[in-house]
């Protein structure tokens, strides 16, 4: 069988073979065309240099494992006789290749053309003698078939760099898109928002106007104080150092709660409130001494050894409210809480123009909230409160707060109200009561009580001037009324009696109120149809505010509609059946003597600017009610209940006409839902002929004695002479007519 391998010619029985691994490739001549291209041969690729590796180094293998498999030829002993094999008949196995060193072959190759290839001469195969192979044991094992090493496969690079720009304009569209956003949809936002993000606001607070009497007597003003405050992450440290400082001189505090304030979470905590600036001072002082001594202590010690400087105090403006003059119209003007907003009185009535509006400062701050010196920043001012002028009069409001204490007290009453107002104007020159409590102290949500506006009751017999002013308006009575007044009437099978006992009684209708009669004014109001009746009520004030605006304030009772029952009316005629507070009551004798003329009454007089400016605060429109006769006849009827004869002549002054009426009156025991209460009142006004003020006196529960007269009258005396004197109200000089009080 003929191997042939390329172009070699085939070789011969018994010449010499080629070693494979020395047998070169003879050089491929170049063609013509080749010979004559001059664009030079394209380099190889890296793909194309990492397969040729890749083959090369599997054919290397290859080689390796064959001549592995070839048998070791035993070199033969001597004068041993050589053995033959038996032939086979089988294909000639050739021999392993040689390089030639002479020959037919080398001189063919140099008879060829340069450029081709020698002829190659077909001769027969010689079958080369059989070889006599070792005796093996066994057969050794087929060594397995090894794969070719796997090759990296790699992409195609254009393919990548359009991956790459696609992804880098994505992203760019991204930036581009958000640059739109923040600079030309809405930039004013994002500056808004990073402007909020590096400063801080700061709240200027307004100053707090003041609350004055009507002479300019401070009864509510603010004064300078601060607020002690901490920042924990700086006070944590050095707590108990600072607190045994702060302790002594906040005694508001202790120390176990000023610890636990300066090492609590977060940045800010307040120590202490409304601290004066005296207090201040003293402690900034210690604190100023107490570092020096840390820091000279510190000198010279490595900085691991020095101890804490006393730091993370702070204080800001927290204005006190004072009342110099204590008690004095507390019960009135009210107080301020601890933020500094009005919690009773007209503290909270006013508060919004006390108050002001508050200022606001914007800085621009640092990581840690801390303002930055030099720094842009804005302020915007505050606009202080308004001043409130009262119409009380500090003077009259303070004599009339002792006197009727000392009358509470002396007739073991629950609590007493005074009231005097200007006839003309209606205006409030006092508004006392018992108990009160000093603004300046602490005080508790239950004395934040004003029983002159928050306190209804039924007021009793001085109901009896609204009644007869009615009646005589309406042409049912005059001073000439004669009436018969049995001691007790039924009505609605209910008996009404009077406060004394009396068969039947010749009464003139001034004897009736000189006597405080129930049934002779149950007599004289049958006449009066009871819507009309109803009418003159509504006109008096009674079951409306009096619009004084005052917090907490009762509008009063009164049966609904005008369809009252015979036993209503009759009630109500003589002061049962209705409840109204002590202003109402002032106010509606006050209609009788200003001449049938009804003023709402009236407690803040002026409004003053920072800049003083007096902005005056207008009343509420006035109203006649009845006409100036029927006043002045009720007015006449009313002296002689203060004269010889009369319920109340305790509440007589000296050299002056005066017209009151007393007042007994039931009251509801809420414990019980029963009557077993009682409220005595007197109200008068003086001088009768010419009115100038008018002084109300009410005693809730008294327990020592019952008797308007007895127990208002003494009271009614002394405020309202210290009130004409302190006015320089002469006496008119005229004498006081003698009415008939019986027929």
């Amino acid at each position: 069988m003929t191997d042939r391998r390329g172009s070699e010619p085939p070789r011969k029985r018994g010449e010499p073979g080629r070693s494979t691994s020395s047998r070169k490739a003879p050089p491929r001549p170049s063609s013509a065309t080749a010979r004559t291209r001059s664009t030079p041969q394209r380099p190889e690729s890296t793909r194309e240099r990492l397969l040729r590796k890749a083959r090369e180094e599997a054919q290397r293998a290859a080689e390796e494992q064959a001549a592995a498999r070839r048998p070791v030829p035993k070199a033969p002993v001597k004068g041993a006789p050589e053995k033959k094999a038996p032939a086979k008949k089988t294909a000639a196995r050739p021999a392993p290749r040689r390089a030639p060193v002479d020959g037919p072959r080398k001189a063919a190759a140099k008879k060829a053309a340069p450029g081709k290839r020698a002829p190659v001469k077909k001769t027969a195969a010689k079958k080369s003698p059989p070889r006599k192979r070792p005796v093996q044991s066994r057969r050794p094992p087929k060594p397995k078939k090894r794969k070719p090493p796997r090759t990296l496969k790699l992409g195609r690079p254009t393919l990548r760099l359009r991956v790459t720009f696609g992804v880098m304009a994505f992203v760019l569209s991204l930036f581009a898109g958000r640059l739109v956003l923040l600079q030309g949809v809405d930039p004013d936002s994002y500056a808004l928002a990073a402007t909020r993000e590096n400063t801080k606001p700061f709240v200027l607070h307004a100053s707090r106007g003041a609350i004055l009497d009507r002479n300019g007597v401070p009864l509510s003003v603010s004064e300078d104080a601060v607020a002690i405050t901490a920042d924990p992450t700086q006070t944590k440290p050095v707590a108990q150092q600072l607190a045994r400082i702060l302790a002594p001189k906040l005694p508001e505090t202790t120390y176990g709660k000023l610890v636990t304030a300066m090492t609590g979470k977060g940045r800010f905590a307040y120590l202490a409130r409304k601290v004066s600036p005296q207090t201040w001072n003293a402690i900034e002082a210690e604190l100023k001494a107490k570092n020096a001594e840390i820091a000279q202590q510190n000198k010279g010690k490595p900085q691991d050894q020095q101890a804490d400087l006393l730091a993370g105090i702070y204080t800001e403006e927290d204005p006190i409210r004072s009342h110099p003059n204590g008690t004095i119209a507390a019960n009135v003007v009210g107080v301020v809480g601890a933020d500094g907003k009005g919690l009773a009185g007209l503290e909270y009535g006013m508060n919004d123009k006390l108050s002001g509006q508050d200022g606001k400062a914007m800085y621009e701050v640092d990581t840690k909230g801390n303002k930055i010196p030099n720094a842009n920043h804005t302020v915007e001012e505050p606009k202080p409160g308004l001043t409130a002028q009262l119409t009380l009069d500090a003077d009259l409001q303070w004599f009339a707060e002792k006197r009727i204490e000392q009358a509470v007290k002396q007739y073991k009453a629950t609590s007493g109200t005074v009231i005097t107002t200007d006839v003309k104007t209606n205006e409030i020159l006092a508004m006392a009561n018992y108990p009160t409590f000093d603004p300046n102290k602490p005080v508790k949500s239950s004395q934040l009580y004003n029983p002159a506006l928050e306190q209804v009751y039924e007021p009793g017999s001085v109901q009896k001037v609204v009644t007869m002013a009615a009646l005589a308006d309406a042409g049912y009575i005059d001073l000439g009324t004669k009436l018969k007044v049995p001691g007790s009437i039924e009505v609605q099978r209910r008996t009404v009696r009077d406060h004394f006992s009396h068969g039947t009684l010749n009464l003139t209708i001034a004897g009736v109120i000189a006597k405080s009669s129930n049934v002779g004014t149950i007599i004289a109001a049958k006449e009066m149809r009871i819507p009309q009746f109803v009418k003159y009520l509504k006109d008096f004030g009674f079951g409306e505010p009096t619009g004084l605006g005052f917090p907490g304030e009762s509008r009063g009772v009164m049966p609904p509609g005008d369809e009252w029952s015979e036993l209503t009316r009759s009630q109500v005629a003589f002061g049962q059946g209705l409840a109204a507070n002590a202003v109402q009551m002032t106010a509606a004798v006050n209609a009788v003597a200003n001449g049938g003329v009804y003023v709402p009454p009236k407690l803040v007089k002026n409004y003053v600017d920072q800049n003083g400016a007096v902005v005056p605060n207008p009343a509420g429109p006035s109203r006649r009610v009845v006409s100036e006769k029927a006043a002045k006849e009720v007015a006449t009827m009313m002296e002689a209940v203060t004269a010889k004869g009369g319920t109340a002549t305790q509440a007589a002054i000296d050299g002056y006409r005066v017209a009151g009426k007393t007042g007994t009156a039931q009251q509801v025991d809420s414990a019980c839902g029963c009557y077993r209460k009682w409220a005595t009142s007197f109200a008068g006004f003086a001088p009768a002929d010419n009115p100038r003020f008018v002084t109300y006196v009410v005693l809730q529960n008294p327990q020592n004695g019952r008797s308007g007269g007895g127990q208002g009258g003494p009271v009614f005396r002394d405020v309202m002479s210290y009130a004409l004197q302190k006015y320089v109200v002469p006496p008119t000089g005229a004498k006081q007519p003698v009415v008939p009080l019986e027929w």
